[in-house]
């Protein structure tokens, strides 16, 4: 269950599975975890996720920056705020799915 079809290993190549790894290393962290949760529900700017997560801003910016390098989010200036969003919803499942998994096991 869960493996593919076929009874080869998928190969790939090593570049594909470094860059994947530098992903997931980037949803690693439970604060980066939370701000994709967020993301997920609604755009945000750094004081609604420092209000949501009762984190303090420079964390939450340093975690954004994290995320934003492993091309997670993007931000968009409005006026004086830059407003965060996922770059797209197939990160949101990988942490969707994380937890989910670990709910299933408590």
């Amino acid at each position: 269950m869960g493996r593919p079809a076929s009874s080869e290993p998928a190969v790939m190549p090593p570049g594909v599975l470094a860059d994947a790894g530098e992903l997931l290393r980037a949803l690693a962290a439970p604060v980066r975890i939370a701000i994709v949760l967020q993301l997920r529900e609604a755009d945000r700017c750094v004081h609604e996720l420092v209000d949501e997560l009762d984190v303090a801003q420079p964390l939450i910016s340093q975690h954004l920056r994290v995320l934003k390098t492993a091309g997670v989010v993007q931000g968009e200036r409005r006026g004086r705020e830059v407003v965060y969003r996922l770059v797209d919803d197939h990160l949101a499942h990988i942490v969707v799915d994380a937890v989910a998994h670990v709910q299933e096991g408590k």
